[in-house]
């Protein structure tokens, strides 16, 4: 049988035992997915959750358009204590598919940010919500730091995960060098440096080539490789997505990143400040070179909020939520859920 084929059925037969596994009987639960108008256009937005007194947690996908849908049966067990919101941003997925190639035209963060603002305030509507749980994940944890400073009154608390900080390109380039020397592939770390070299005239293209041996770098440290081992099997066992929308997702990540590539090359959290007028979390992997944890932990140590708590997600990488979601939904049960539900104090730290 060609691959072609083996991937079909692969992807037919997971499908089939997902969809059965997300059949969700809970009375007071809520099950919804379509698309609404947000920012002139229709995206695409799941909600799920087992308990409609729970609090929404509303995921910002990174990438650029490397949409979290897919792992809609991986986040399963969150929906027992949150209502679990994705979204498939302009330009990503679903919302790509809806709109066609030329919804991505003008594409900025600043447009991102405004389209999570209005996804927020159509969830407080929709689900009788003052205020709501915000994870920003990697490109997702800027754009959700814009949206923490600019609506603090539509947040409970703020989460980033695979946060960037302001140093993380040049730390996440000394470990990935650093680890393939370790490792002695000499040929790694003389493409690194090249390439870091000449980062002032760099394209999509060499971001991708560098990624490809942060990527390399990471699968000798024992960690799950956040692209095969994670995103690859969400993305082929979804039952919302078929292989069509698999090819809309790659399809958008390359057209977002074009797009937003000198933006996300120049972007600086430290345009936005450091002060944080709702509780500010960051749940990082141990083990990421490509957002590290020091660098993360920088950017916490530096800001000023309610409360703020920098915590390990321990043998993980990149997509900490993903390749650890078990110990990722505890930290949120301690930590989150709590001061979401206002069962907890906020002393302040500075």
């Amino acid at each position: 049988m060609s691959s072609p084929l083996l991937s079909i059925l692969f992807h037919s037969i997971n499908q089939r035992k997902r969809a059965k596994e997300l059949v969700m009987s809970s009375p007071n639960g809520i099950v919804e997915q379509g698309f609404t108008p947000i920012g002139g256009i229709e995206q695409w937005i799941s909600i799920r959750g087992e308990d409609r007194a729970n609090p929404v947690l509303l995921l910002l996908h990174g990438g650029p358009a490397s949409t979290y849908s897919v792992f809609i049966p991986t986040l399963q067990p969150w929906e027992r204590h949150y209502t679990v919101v994705q979204w498939d941003q302009r330009g990503a997925g679903k919302t790509l598919r809806k709109n066609g190639d030329a919804s991505v035209s003008g594409l900025s963060f600043e447009r991102l940010a405004q389209d999570a603002i209005e996804v927020i305030e159509y969830l407080r509507r929709r689900l009788g919500k003052d205020q709501i749980v915000l994870l920003g994940s990697s490109v997702g944890s800027l754009i959700g730091v814009m949206v923490a400073q600019r609506r603090p009154d539509m947040l409970s608390v703020f989460v980033g995960t695979d946060q960037n900080g302001p140093d993380t390109l040049d730390l996440s380039h000394q470990l990935t060098i650093a680890r393939l020397r370790e490792t002695g592939n000499t040929k790694g770390v003389k493409a690194v440096e090249d390439l870091w070299r000449n980062r002032p005239s760099w394209t999509p293209h060499n971001l991708n080539d560098y990624h490809q041996w942060v990527l390399k770098a990471s699968a000798t440290m024992g960690i799950p490789n956040f692209a095969l081992d994670v995103i690859f099997p969400a993305m082929m066992s979804s039952p919302n997505h078929t292989l069509r929308d698999v090819r809309d997702i790659v399809r958008g990540m390359k057209l977002s990143l074009d797009a937003l590539f000198h933006e996300l090359m120049s972007f600086d959290l430290r345009r936005y400040g450091n002060s944080f007028a709702m509780p500010f979390y960051v749940f990082q992997g141990d083990s990421d070179l490509f957002t590290p944890a020091a660098a993360a932990k920088a950017y916490v140590d530096d800001i000023q909020a309610p409360q703020k708590t920098f915590v390990l997600i321990k043998n993980s990488g990149h997509l900490a939520a993903f390749t650890r979601p078990d110990q990722f939904l505890q930290e949120l049960l301690l930590h989150v859920r709590p001061l979401a539900l206002g069962l907890a104090q906020t002393p302040r730290v500075s």
